[in-house]
C-alpha cells in the first residue's frame, strides 16, 4: 500500500508541472487582448486603456506566444481576430464583466458610495427622447444622472471604457456583432426627406412639372458625413431617386443640414426625431428603413435596479414621443 502511495506522488507532480508551464491568464492580459479585439486596431485600445501603444503591442505579442498560436492578424492598421481570437474573445467577455462587476461593488462598498448613473447618447436622442424619461424614471431618490454626447463612435468607446453605463443610439449606425452589448428596443424612427416649407411635392410625378429653382432645389443634396452603412445608403438613394441630384454640402450634425434645407439650399436625408417640431420645412417618407433606436447595456446589469428602471424610462419615453407631420413618399419619387 505504501509502494503505491509514492509511486502516485509522481503523477500528481507531473500534473502540477503541467498547469504552471501552461500560459498564464491575467486579467489584465484579458483587459488587453479585448480591447484590441473591439478597436481593431493598437491605437484604439491603447486609448481606451490609458497605456502607451508599445506597451500594449508587447502584451499581446506576448500573449499570442504564450498560447502559441495568433489570436490576430495584422493588416495594415488593423488587427483583425483569427479563429482562435474569435473563441477567445467568446469566452473572455464573461469572465471580463463579472470581474469589473466585482471591482465596482467593492468600489461602491467601500467608498459607501453609489457613482452617478452615466448615459451616454448621440444629441438628436438625449434632447428628444431622455426629457420625457426622466419623467418616467422611478430611482431611488439619491441617484444622479450623467449626461454624456457624442457620435455613435464616441458612444461605444465610452460604454467600452466604462465611462458610461448605458448607451442610446440608433442600431443602424453600429456594427450589431461587434459591440458585445444588449441592445434593448426603445423605438422606431422613421427616415424622412427633408425639404423647404415652400416645395410642396404632393402630387407631384415627374420632375418637369416643377419650376426650374424649385428643381434646382430638389436637385441639391444636404449630406451628413458620418462615414456608416448608413450613409452610404442615403448616398444611393440619392443617386437612385433623384440622378440629377448632386451633393452640395456634406455637413457633421442634423442641426446644420435642416438649416440649410430651410434657408432653401437643398434637400436632406434625415430621421424624423432629429427635425422635432421646427417650422419651415416639409417632411416625406423616405421609403427607407427606420432607424432602430436602442440602449445599449451590459448583459450582466440588464437588470440590476437602477439599469433597469433607466431602461424602462426610455422604453416608456419611446412610446410616448411625438412625431413630426410626415407625409406620404411623392408620386416623383415612388418606385415600382
Amino acid at each position: 500500500m505504501q509502494k503505491a502511495v509514492r509511486e502516485a506522488r509522481p503523477a500528481s507532480s507531473d500534473l502540477r508541472l503541467g498547469v504552471q508551464t501552461g500560459p498564464e491568464l491575467t486579467f489584465r492580459k484579458l483587459k488587453a487582448f479585448w480591447a484590441v479585439a473591439q478597436s481593431q486596431s493598437l491605437t484604439g485600445a491603447a486609448k481606451l486603456l490609458g497605456i502607451t501603444q508599445p506597451s500594449l503591442s508587447q502584451q499581446i505579442i506576448g500573449l499570442e506566444q504564450s498560447l502559441g498560436f495568433p489570436l490576430f492578424v495584422r493588416r495594415s492598421n488593423r488587427m483583425i481576430l483569427t479563429e482562435a481570437g474569435v473563441l477567445m474573445l467568446r469566452k473572455a467577455e464573461p469572465v471580463l464583466r463579472g470581474m469589473q462587476d466585482l471591482e465596482d461593488t467593492l468600489a461602491s462598498y467601500g467608498s459607501g458610495q453609489r457613482h452617478p448613473l452615466r448615459l451616454a447618447g448621440v444629441e438628436s436622442l438625449l434632447r428628444t427622447i431622455l426629457p420625457e424619461a426622466l419623467r418616467h424614471m422611478d430611482l431611488d431618490g439619491t441617484t444622479e444622472c450623467d449626461l454624456l454626447e457624442g457620435a455613435p463612435a464616441d458612444v461605444l468607446e465610452m460604454l467600452y471604457s466604462r465611462q458610461a453605463d448605458i448607451g442610446l443610439l440608433a442600431a443602424n449606425s453600429i456594427s450589431e456583432a461587434s459591440t458585445g452589448f444588449l441592445q434593448i428596443p426603445i423605438m422606431a424612427d422613421p427616415t424622412v426627406l427633408a425639404v423647404p416649407e415652400s416645395l410642396d411635392l404632393g402630387g407631384v410625378e415627374r420632375l418637369e412639372d416643377l419650376a426650374l429653382d424649385q428643381q434646382a432645389v430638389l436637385n441639391a443634396s444636404i449630406q451628413i458625413a458620418f462615414g456608416t452603412q448608413h450613409s452610404r445608403r442615403i448616398e444611393s438613394w440619392f443617386a437612385e431617386m433623384l440622378p440629377q441630384n448632386r451633393m452640395t454640402a456634406r455637413v457633421r450634425s442634423f442641426e446644420t443640414a435642416l438649416s440649410m434645407v430651410r434657408a432653401g439650399l437643398g434637400v436632406c436625408i434625415v430621421p424624423a426625431l432629429s427635425v422635432g417640431a421646427a417650422p419651415g420645412l416639409r417632411l416625406y417618407h423616405a421609403g427607407l428603413e427606420p432607424r432602430r433606436i436602442v440602449a445599449l447595456i451590459q448583459p450582466s446589469q440588464h437588470r440590476a435596479g437602477r439599469h433597469a428602471a433607466v431602461v424602462a424610462a426610455l422604453q416608456a419615453a419611446g412610446a410616448a414621443v411625438r412625431l413630426p407631420v410626415i407625409d406620404a413618399l411623392p408620386p416623383l419619387l415612388t418606385r415600382p
